[in-house]
């Protein structure tokens, strides 16, 4: 195994004022670890963090912790304060942990080319050292998605990827060839290196191709199977140490990954058999709560998913980051009922109360404010008015990068105007853009709902004088119908509505991501009829054809994420029919 000891300039330091070990053993750090992370899944952040705080920077499994806890509270937050700090609590963890790594010269490192390095004569702390080296690596690539959509950042930090899959294929090495004289160790020991794998192999596998081809070339890949086969593993090992993170890894992949990056569902049947578990353990924990309202929503089941939601919410005080989760999927779960003035509700604390992104929940807030315009006063429309003035320059830029969805609804912003204060279904068009027509398709009256609406608007653009936005607007309304006719089972119709898309593309002006929106939902609806190849062809036409659109990479993700399906599904179709019929029997009987 070649070693990466080139990591970041940015750990040398820290490197370097390690303090000299402290009297914590690895066994008691494990043990308290464990503690915390029960704790923590219990609201009780604050005992959690002071469990650990006094060894942080000392102890590696405290201060590896430490950054777990860091990383939630900036996944929450998306806050770059919150950010920085993860950050800086992950260069101590690396630090710490080439503190206790087994040391290498130049000449051992030259001789692992030579013989294999024998690991039984790594001690319990330097092995376990290399797996907490390689987790806080594996955080630290992580954390690039919540600091730039475009995985720019991304590409920049290959060398590092490539440190910690180079760091967790070496721990799998440890685990197979070890001799192990304590269980104990090799079980906290096996439930890292199968957490790693496997979320390391998903994260890469979700990638659309072009970014994948760019890491095959520095030397590593992802598969979907493998990364959820060792999940599952450590899951099914549940006194584990990372036990407890592969149950987070695996509900966030199936009840939020999946819904937001791919057409795809998610497994719900195995969510529900985790939760059923992990609420025993947890019955009032926030997280699971959540998850729990998250299940019932991707079911289609709106007012049970309302109810958990807000037990969520309700159940801890200690963290007003999570309720901004919780209102964000409040809003959602009320949009598609079109329960406005509820999802108004929501949509307002998210920006009294969040410092996530002004600029989405501020456009959140007007579209809700515009599908109820009819009962909105002056001071509500010169409201609208000046969020809209606003939603330009409330953009941020984190890691020197904006986020997508902030330019989209900043274009929106400025249409709004042009288009004399005027949107057509625009709490309509976010449901398409954050991919939420699959939820809706589970329920046909909520389904029916929204088709009836999208049909009224059609015959209002009729009626009127045709202005300079008519074909944005026209195929807007098209995109929207044909999602819904293909959820409500009517794939003849939606592909009449989604080709009408394609037919208006020299018109439209501005909503350039249009087209290629609607060609991969009529790839779902050949999907849905089984025209595998049809299917698998438009999508890679698309990819291949369509460039500089709004959120792109959006749909780059999804497109990715349906070509792995259905090639998967064309092979299993082309081995049935290769597969030889069974002969005859030639008994008598």
């Amino acid at each position: 195994m070649e070693e990466e000891e080139d990591f970041d300039d940015e750990f040398e330091d820290a490197y370097e004022t390690i303090p000299r070990p402290s009297e914590m053993d690895l066994d008691t750090a494990m043990q308290e670890a464990r503690i915390a992370v029960h704790l923590f899944f219990n609201n009780k952040f604050d005992e959690a963090w002071d469990m650990l705080k006094p060894w942080v920077g000392s102890s590696m499994y405290h201060t590896i912790g430490n950054s777990v806890f860091c990383f939630m509270e900036a996944v929450l937050t998306f806050d770059p304060t919150s950010i920085q700090k993860t950050s800086e609590a992950l260069k101590q963890s690396i630090a710490l942990c080439n503190f206790y790594r087994k040391k290498r010269n130049a000449i051992n490192s030259i001789g692992k080319y030579v013989k294999k390095t024998n690991y039984d004569h790594y001690t319990t702390e330097e092995v376990h050292a290399e797996l907490c080296y390689a987790e806080a690596l594996l955080l630290k690539s992580l954390l690039t998605f919540i600091e730039d959509e475009t995985l720019v950042s991304f590409i920049r930090a290959g060398l590092k990827i490539r440190s910690c899959f180079n760091s967790y294929k070496e721990c799998q090495i440890i685990l197979n060839t070890k001799h192990w004289v304590n269980d104990n160790y090799k079980l906290h020991f096996e439930s890292g290196v199968r957490m790693g794998i496997g979320a390391f192999n998903l994260m890469i596998s979700l990638l659309p191709s072009r970014i994948i081809k760019l890491l095959e070339f520095i030397g590593f890949s992802g598969s979907k199977d493998i990364g959820l086969d060792e999940l599952v593993a450590c899951y099914e090992s549940p006194h584990g140490l990372r036990h407890i993170l592969s149950v987070m890894t695996l509900l966030t992949y199936n009840l939020i990954v999946v819904y937001v990056l791919s057409r795809s569902e998610g497994d719900l049947e195995f969510c529900d058999e985790i939760l059923k578990e992990q609420m025993k353990l947890f019955p009032d924990g926030a997280w699971f709560l959540f998850f729990k309202g998250r299940l019932e929503f991707m079911k289609g089941n709106l007012v049970e998913s309302n109810n958990w939601y807000v037990k969520s919410w309700k159940s801890q005080q200690v963290w007003p980051q999570f309720h901004h989760l919780c209102f964000w999927d409040l809003m959602w779960t009320n949009i598609v009922r079109q329960e406005w003035n509820e999802a108004l509700f929501y949509a307002n604390k998210l920006m009294a109360e969040s410092k996530w992104s002004r600029s989405i929940y501020g456009y959140q807030k007007v579209c809700l404010m515009l599908m109820v315009k009819s009962d909105l006063s002056i001071a509500d429309h010169q409201e609208i008015d000046s969020i809209m003035s606003n939603i330009p320059k409330w953009r941020q830029r984190i890691a020197g990068k904006s986020l997508p969805m902030e330019k989209f609804c900043a274009k929106k912003s400025e249409r709004y105007f042009a288009q004399n204060k005027n949107l057509v279904l625009p709490c309509f068009e976010l449901l398409l853009v954050w991919n939420l027509f699959k939820v809706i398709g589970k329920k046909w009256e909520v389904c029916d709902s929204l088709y009836r609406e999208i049909d009224e608007s059609m015959r209002k653009l009729d009626a009127e004088a045709e202005d300079p936005y008519d074909a944005d607007n026209r195929a807007l309304l098209l995109l929207l119908k044909g999602a819904c006719l293909n959820q409500m089972g009517k794939p003849y119709l939606a592909e009449e509505a989604l080709k009408g898309v394609s037919a208006l593309a020299k018109k439209i002006k501005e909503d350039n991501y249009l087209v290629p929106y609607s060609l991969v939902e009529l790839a779902m609806v050949y999907q849905q009829q089984n025209n595998l190849e049809r299917a698998i062809q438009l999508l890679e036409d698309t990819r291949k054809n369509y460039t500089g659109y709004s959120l792109e990479s959006r749909l780059h993700f999804q497109i990715h994420s349906s070509l792995m399906e259905l090639n998967k599904g064309r092979k299993i179709s082309s081995e049935k029919m290769c597969k030889p019929k069974s002969q005859p029997s030639t008994s008598q009987f």
